[in-house]
């Protein structure tokens, strides 16, 4: 199982959270507070995980910006679903329920995957993959479910001041 650490635990700088299987450090992400854009060092390789055209996509830091690796769409907005490819590989993405924000990785109709999160106060995302998903592609889910953990608690924030400013008289 993949966990995103807390940023500079584990020996790395601030800016840094490192990617943890079995407490050790595996990889390193550096994501953006503000942008859903992060960059992440997987087995000595840079890449560039980002947003772009509404799509969330990865390459290598070398290749040009227009290339895509792999890349994350939203299939359905009420569902929660989305459709990933992972070089070649497609992989549908499901909420395991309304209640959790764990999510399901389906290829071919096997489960690969399921996504959850560290217990605590700050729950960081977590990710359960099989082998026919390569570690670089484990951390490209792992920083999707950092991306759509975000947005759901910037959605939260935002319906919750609504309501607090809407509804006091």
């Amino acid at each position: 199982m993949l966990e995103l650490g807390k940023v500079g635990s584990h020996g790395r700088p601030n800016a840094e959270a490192p990617v943890l299987r079995d407490g050790a450090v595996i990889a390193v992400l550096r994501a953006s507070n503000w942008r859903e854009a992060a960059t992440a060092v997987i087995e000595g390789r840079e890449w560039v995980f980002g947003k772009r055209q509404g799509r969330l996509t990865a390459r290598w830091a070398a290749e040009p910006e227009d290339v895509v690796r792999m890349s994350a769409s939203q299939t359905s907005f009420w569902k929660g679903t989305w459709l990933v490819d992972l070089e070649g590989m497609p992989v549908e993405v499901t909420s395991v329920s309304m209640w959790r924000s764990s999510r399901r990785y389906v290829s071919g109709g096997r489960q690969v995957g399921e996504s959850g999160s560290t217990g605590g106060w700050s729950p960081r995302p977590a990710l359960s993959a099989d082998d026919s998903v390569a570690l670089h592609q484990q951390v490209f889910l792992l920083w999707m479910e950092l991306v759509l953990n975000r947005r759901n608690t910037a959605a939260i924030g935002a319906a919750t001041s609504a309501a607090v400013i809407g509804g006091s008289t």
